[in-house]
């Protein structure tokens, strides 16, 4: 019996569609952010990132719902995303006011992290054209009734920019759900996002509200705890050990709560350093817990986008009605991968997926 019962690929034009803000990422390497002259551009953003790498890694068509200023920086982004390979025919494009005053693209400058330094991100993206969008702004009834989509991903890092994009997540996942599609969604919990607008009790209240249009919830510890108030026994923030027990606890009282999630997913992380950490995930799916394979010492050189392309694996999983264990070692295996490379989008191959799936080595291949 398939976890999910999804719309057949030749009803619809997209297999997946992705709302949410793409930033530009300004990356300084080895360097940091307060030290480098240089910095290396990428786009990313954590609902886009899992259609691209649905895209680009898993062949599967995708698509992004977005706003985008109509500068030259605007257009930068518009180039990456297309290199990426999804579809932006859906981007709202915003007139340029000519210093960036009233609505702007968001920046997000980060390091990567090395050894007893952790990663760090700054962001600057207030005002961003993204931010600004409101209910009424996209047509969902197009999207979903007469282009037809199989699978819709967003999250709470969308849904956290402003007082009215949690109204455009709730506003799409009404039209999705009204098609038939597969609704999911990555809690993604942000504290910068929140600070200033109510903190964790703003972020449990918007986030409660959208927790019951969700087929396939998403997220770690610190997700389901901030975003959704369900603590992990035996887990505080000093610390950082997990136990995979703990989060079975926690994403059963998730389920009672919230009858309607069909399939929750968790990545577990220990990070012993910046560069070295464990990582594994869980799956809760009709009543059962399906644990992906432990990978203890991953040696991690961009740890930014592992969530990420761990829930895009997932969704492929998923998608291709693959059982419950294989699914959830699609996304760990894709997000351990993910994190080998710079950047925060995935880079790898489903071949590469596959290999790491079944524990191959790290031997040169020629």
């Amino acid at each position: 019996m398939p976890i999910l019962t999804l719309k057949a690929a030749s009803e619809c034009k997209w297999d997946i569609v992705s709302l949410g803000e793409i930033m530009l990422r300004l990356d300084p390497g080895e360097q940091r952010i307060h030290t480098t002259r240089t910095f290396r551009v990428c786009e990313g953003g954590g609902e886009y990132n899992v259609a691209r790498g649905l895209k680009r890694c898993f062949g599967k068509r995708a698509a992004v719902v977005t706003a985008i200023v109509d500068n030259s920086v605007g257009r930068l982004l518009e180039d990456l995303v297309f290199q990426g390979g999804v579809n932006s025919d859906y981007a709202k494009w915003i007139p340029y006011d000519g210093i960036g005053r009233k609505t702007r693209i968001g920046l997000n400058f980060t390091e990567r992290g090395y050894g007893v330094r952790p990663a760090v991100g700054c962001s600057d993206r207030a005002n961003s054209a993204a931010s600004q969008l409101e209910k009424g702004d996209f047509d969902w009834e197009a999207i979903f009734g007469h282009d037809g989509a199989r699978w819709f991903h967003t999250g709470g890092i969308f849904a956290g920019l402003s007082q009215t994009t949690p109204e455009v997540v709730i506003e799409a996942m009404t039209a999705a759900k009204k098609y038939g599609t597969i609704i999911s969604y990555d809690l993604n919990y942000r504290a910068s996002l929140w600070n200033d607008t109510g903190g964790r009790e703003k972020a449990m209240q918007v986030n409660r509200s959208i927790a019951p249009l969700v087929d396939v919830m998403i997220g770690n510890e610190e997700d389901f705890s901030a975003a959704l108030g369900f603590e992990v026994p035996g887990l505080d923030a000093g610390c950082s050990k997990l136990d995979p027990a703990n989060f079975k606890k926690m994403i059963s009282r998730a389920v009672k709560t919230f009858p309607n999630f069909k399939v929750v997913a968790t990545t577990l992380r220990n990070a012993k350093t910046a560069t070295r950490n464990d990582w594994g995930a869980v799956l809760y799916a009709g009543g059962n817990f399906y644990d992906a394979l432990l990978r203890e010492d991953l040696e991690i050189l961009d740890r930014v986008g592992g969530g990420d392309s761990f829930a895009s694996g997932l969704i492929y999983g998923l998608m291709e009605q693959k059982t419950p264990d294989e699914a959830v070692n699609y996304g760990a295996a894709h997000g351990a991968l993910a994190m080998t490379t710079p950047g925060d989008t995935t880079t790898a191959s489903i071949k590469e997926v596959q290999q790491a799936m079944k524990g191959g080595t790290a031997r040169i291949i020629r």
